[in-house]
């Protein structure tokens, strides 16, 4: 339990939840339009009539989507985690973010500052036709793409480097130094996927990296222009931004 002078003691819940980011501006409460954050308050308002923050394990962009994602609240009224559940599906609809599960937690659990690990997704759609059946859920990307290639330069960014190559100019890290656990591509029929885990990472990393890793895949570029890419630590040597509605944020680890 959370102790607060003002108003007492409060309950600690964990959320885990999936949303298609298509109609937000991203997780974290924003004056151009509605986002997650804002979305599961209102929702946690109308059923607890409590106003409480949730608090998100990580920011995601507009578009981005998020298969496990994880969110902290605290309450000071106990509540039933599994007709908490239910409410809270019912009353964020007509938006598409599913609660998963609803549960007490110990009042050092923090969404964000408890993670030890997250993992992302991207997805790209190499086919020449439009992905209709996958729309705004992945890259649509017309030229044929070796993974083979895009592999071999993806394995020099494991462990640790300065990723200013891949930096957004906004991001707000303290750092461009930060440690990739894993990376790896795989193709699945039309579908190509890139895994990314790591503690944390800077603002558009991951779409930066997938955007510079297809001029590998369509022959622009060798492995020896990626790490010489890498190597310069500047966001002008490396390749394209990605689009957001290939991105999923796949889980996290405490």
């Amino acid at each position: 339990m959370v102790l607060n002078s003002k108003k007492g003691l409060y309950l600690r819940y964990k959320l885990t939840l999936e949303y298609d980011g298509t109609p937000f501006v991203g997780w974290q409460v924003q004056n151009n339009g509605v986002s997650v954050q804002q979305v599961l308050e209102k929702a946690l308002l109308t059923c607890t009539k409590e106003q409480t923050l949730v608090y998100g394990t990580g920011r995601t962009d507009a578009g981005v989507h998020a298969l496990d994602y994880v969110a902290h609240f605290d309450l000071k009224e106990e509540c039933d985690s599994y007709k908490l559940c239910a409410s809270l599906n019912a009353l964020v609809r007509p938006y598409p973010i599913a609660i998963k599960k609803v549960e007490r937690v110990s009042d050092d659990f923090h969404a964000r500052f408890s993670a030890r690990q997250r993992s992302y997704i991207y997805k790209i759609q190499n086919t020449r036709w439009p992905a209709v059946l996958n729309m705004n859920r992945v890259w649509q990307y017309s030229l044929p793409l070796n993974v083979d290639k895009m592999n071999e330069a993806a394995s020099l960014l494991l462990g640790k480097h300065d990723f200013s190559t891949f930096r957004d100019s906004q991001c707000q890290a303290k750092s461009p130094v930060k440690t990739l656990d894993e990376i790896r591509l795989w193709r699945e029929e039309d579908i190509i996927y890139m895994r990314v885990a790591a503690r944390s990472f800077l603002h558009h990393q991951v779409r930066n990296i997938i955007g510079t890793l297809t001029l590998v895949g369509k022959g622009k570029w060798t492995r020896d222009d990626f790490r010489q890419a890498l190597e310069a630590c500047d966001r002008t040597k490396g390749g394209p931004t990605a689009p957001a509605m290939g991105l999923y944020f796949e889980k996290v680890m405490y």
